[in-house]
């Protein structure tokens, strides 16, 4: 637990124009979602998780079919695809426990998840690449996000909430375990995704090159 709780943001310095679009684009997105929630994490965190659980359904799909057409292996992309999107749902079935959405917030959600599915879709089928290096800088921006999060509740600023039990299930967390396990869990989570997907962009990358 201890290497988990030790986890801090690290950025990815962008190489290239796709790079820098990426980037771009996530500091854009990063600027509205501080504007309207300002210091409300758990309200954040709930529709941002929806839309986090997009990408690796998006990416799952169409490497599956890219799968099928080429009559090649997938070398693996599919399963962690899809884990992470499982992964980021359950990410939100937890927050849904510690902030309640309200109406407009859940009206929020059904936008951003039309808009950013197709979005990403078409960038995904446009340039992978560009794709998961947008996936590597929102998750970066999570990392980042938790980590407040997590000096908030230590400083006091929040509660510490006992953990929803949904939460304590899915991370084997202990029973009595509060909000704060609940965020390094989370964040741990976090990092692993922005790690595998800049590996993917990298390696999309190195492909091209050859």
């Amino acid at each position: 637990m201890n290497e988990v709780s030790e986890i801090r943001p690290k950025h990815h310095k962008p190489e290239g124009i796709s790079d820098r679009i990426a980037y771009a684009t996530v500091r854009f997105l990063r600027f509205f979602a501080d504007l309207f929630f300002s210091g409300r994490y758990g309200n954040r965190a709930v529709v941002l998780e929806t839309v986090a659980a997009v990408p690796g359904m998006v990416g799952g799909t169409i490497q599956h079919l890219n799968s099928l057409r080429r009559l090649k292996d997938d070398d693996g992309w599919i399963h962690t695809l899809l884990d992470e999107a499982e992964n980021e749902r359950m990410h939100l079935l937890t927050f849904i426990e510690v902030a309640r959405p309200n109406w407009f917030e859940r009206t929020l959600i059904i936008i951003a998840q039309g808009v950013f599915y197709n979005a990403f879709f078409l960038l995904y089928l446009v340039s992978s690449k560009t794709a998961h290096r947008v996936v590597g800088y929102l998750e970066e921006e999570a990392v980042y996000s938790y980590t407040e999060y997590l000096e908030g509740v230590d400083s006091g600023k929040y509660e510490n909430i006992p953990a929803p039990q949904i939460a304590i299930d899915y991370w084997n967390l202990p029973k009595d375990a509060r909000l704060r396990e609940v965020i390094i869990a989370v964040r741990a989570d976090e990092a692993k995704h922005r790690d595998v997907n800049h590996g993917f962009a990298d390696t999309l990358k190195s492909n091209a090159r050859d």
